[in-house]
């Protein structure tokens, strides 16, 4: 009898071994990824100021305040608006072509959002190649001022009247790089990447608001002065495809056949825009964001 428990005893022992090996297998750190991966990733994009002057309705610019302003087809409306208001009298201007801007816009972008998916390939070494595609719409703001002439006008600034100007636009962003994942702790790693960017910027509107009513100041009359027939000018995309490149600090942590990176890439990009110097375009822009890589195709493993 003896021996029969002895037997059991060494029995369970080894049959529990095993038991234990896996146990501590399930709960060991999870393997870096390697191979094929496919992200998705959401971030806070920090846009650069420069950029969004295009929109601020300045002489020179492609759409311009006084083509609006000074024209037949709206200078009335915009006039009675501002003497029904009260913010100019009749008496110190008399007819809208005695409208003068007294101060343009210093414009500024909106903090916003930026999405996108993206492929990316590990190697067992830490190096690794990154295609990301992401989007984002961004609003430019600012405030002109019109000179009211007659001592009315914004509080603090009675002889002006404080008018908003403001613009919308479409960016779909293609970046490549190359990263380096340093592994800092069993399922931290640290990942440093490099690349280019291609871009596509699509201008969908430049208006601006006066005394409670909006005009769209973005150019559908072929460079001419605003008519009644403008629904006949076919409007064509102010922005166009620039390029530059950036650069990527994340922390990332490992999962079972994924990872969870938190991170920060800088951009130094141009943004194209119809009328502008493509040198004037270039500028450093931010960006903050969480990415989830799903890595789970092992036949693209090394």
């Amino acid at each position: 009898m003896k021996q029969t428990l002895s037997l059991l005893l060494v029995l369970l022992v080894a049959g529990a071994m095993p038991l234990q090996a896996q146990k501590k297998k399930h709960h060991s750190a999870p393997t870096r990824i390697t191979g094929l991966s496919v992200s998705v990733d959401a971030g806070l994009l920090i846009p650069n100021a420069k950029q969004a002057n295009f929109y601020s309705g300045r002489p020179g610019n492609e759409n311009t305040i006084s083509r609006v302003l000074y024209s037949e087809q709206y200078g009335h409306q915009i006039w009675n608006s501002l003497v029904d208001r009260q913010l100019i009298s009749p008496s110190a201007i008399p007819s809208y072509s005695a409208f003068r801007i007294a101060e343009y816009a210093d414009m500024y972008y909106k903090l916003t959002y930026q999405i996108g998916v993206g492929l990316r390939y590990d190697y067992d070494s830490g190096w690794g190649w990154k295609l990301r595609f992401d989007f984002s719409q961004l609003t430019a703001a600012g405030q002109f001022l019109l000179s009211s002439d007659n001592g009315v006008g914004i509080p603090g600034r009675p002889q002006y009247v404080a008018c908003d100007i403001f613009g919308h636009e479409k960016r779909i962003l293609i970046d490549l790089l190359i990263s380096k994942r340093i592994p800092l702790t069993q399922v931290i790693d640290l990942e440093l990447s490099a690349g280019v960017d291609l871009n596509n910027t699509k201008v969908t509107e430049n208006a601006m608001r006066i005394a409670g009513r909006t005009y769209s100041i973005l150019d559908v009359w072929g460079g001419r002065p605003p008519d009644a027939g403008a629904g006949s000018y076919e409007y064509i995309n102010q922005g166009g495809i620039g390029f530059g490149g950036i650069a990527s600090v994340a922390l990332s942590y490992a999962l079972p056949s994924a990872s969870v990176d938190f991170g920060y890439t800088l951009y130094y990009m141009q943004t194209k825009y119809l009328g502008y110097n493509d040198n004037d375009c270039f500028a450093l822009q931010h960006n903050i964001f969480f990415r989830f890589n799903i890595n789970n195709f092992k036949f693209f493993k090394s």
